[in-house]
């Protein structure tokens, strides 16, 4: 298998847990076929949903280095592949001239600073590394274009020194939090994925895997009202990411069970928009509270 031991799906799903990632079949399916395929795999979903996890958490099971490209919004070439130290080169230059010497290559990797994609083009000891390009929809189309080019052909190019073409391709990881449609030609050239929020039973899981002190009675009660919660009319819905978070605030108070005060007093740690808080705090926490209790029961 080209990029490392994950020799089966179940393999793979085994391995990812083993990092406390837990992964639905579909997502270990495409993953493992990136793998096996040495093909870019794209991930797209709402932001928590543990699209940046698995990259972490594949790097981890395989011993490989992660390499991280966060985007924003100018992004460029340059800021992505490498640039030049030009304080040093001044040093060097002016160090020359005062010793009455040569001065040296300015162009060499003395002088070089790498960035993520020129890291991820290098031989590493351990294997190809994970290169994860973190919330592609950030960047513009020129970056896209650029990107497109680098991902076809796995090199680069520095234009006082040459082409860097990685000697096997690094495991590719692109995430989109779906701010902006990511161009057809850019996805063609992944498997594609759409990292939905879990059911109930996989989120117990991830719970479980993520946060294990606490007690099964509150995460069960933590996740039903999180579900519960994703189906109100709110401008941004609780990932798994605040799940966990949540249960973590909860269990650092001391919290054994759910009360509408409680709720109200952490909801911080769930929703990131004060006019979310307003609608979800007080009567809303205990109508949705008694909601999700009546079903447990």
């Amino acid at each position: 298998m080209p990029h490392g031991a994950m020799t089966s799906i179940d393999d793979l799903q085994a391995q990812l847990a083993d990092q406390n990632y837990v992964c639905g079949r579909a997502l270990a399916t495409v993953a493992f076929l990136a793998l096996t395929l040495q093909r870019p795999l794209f991930l797209e979903g709402e932001a928590g949903t543990g699209k940046t996890e698995i990259a972490k958490a594949i790097a981890a099971a395989l011993g490989r280095r992660l390499i991280r490209l966060q985007c924003y919004e100018g992004l460029d070439a340059a800021s992505a592949v490498y640039e030049w130290n030009f304080a040093a080169q001044m040093i060097a230059i002016r160090k020359a001239e005062a010793l009455g010497g040569e001065p040296p290559d300015l162009f060499s990797d003395d002088f070089l600073i790498t960035r993520p994609l020129l890291e991820a083009m290098r031989p590493d000891p351990a294997g190809p590394p994970v290169l994860l390009i973190d919330e592609i929809d950030r960047t513009d189309a020129p970056f896209e274009a650029f990107l497109l080019e680098a991902l076809s052909d796995y090199q680069v190019t520095i234009p006082e020194t040459g082409t860097v073409k990685a000697p096997a391709p690094p495991i590719v990881i692109l995430t989109s939090n779906r701010t902006r449609e990511v161009h057809d030609a850019l996805k063609r050239r992944c498997l594609y994925h759409w990292v939905d929020y879990p059911d109930h039973a996989r989120e117990m899981e991830i719970l479980s895997a993520r946060a294990p002190e606490a007690a099964r009675a509150l995460s069960a009660e933590v996740v039903a009202f999180v579900q519960a919660l994703r189906g109100e009319d709110l401008f941004k819905k609780p990932g798994v990411a605040e799940t966990i978070d949540w249960a973590k605030c909860l269990l650092a108070l001391d919290i054994i069970d759910l009360s509408p005060e409680v709720i109200s007093d952490t909801l911080g740690a769930l929703l990131k928009y004060q006019d979310d808080i307003q609608k979800v705090e007080g009567a809303e926490a205990k109508r949705i509270l008694d909601e999700v209790r009546a079903e447990m029961a």
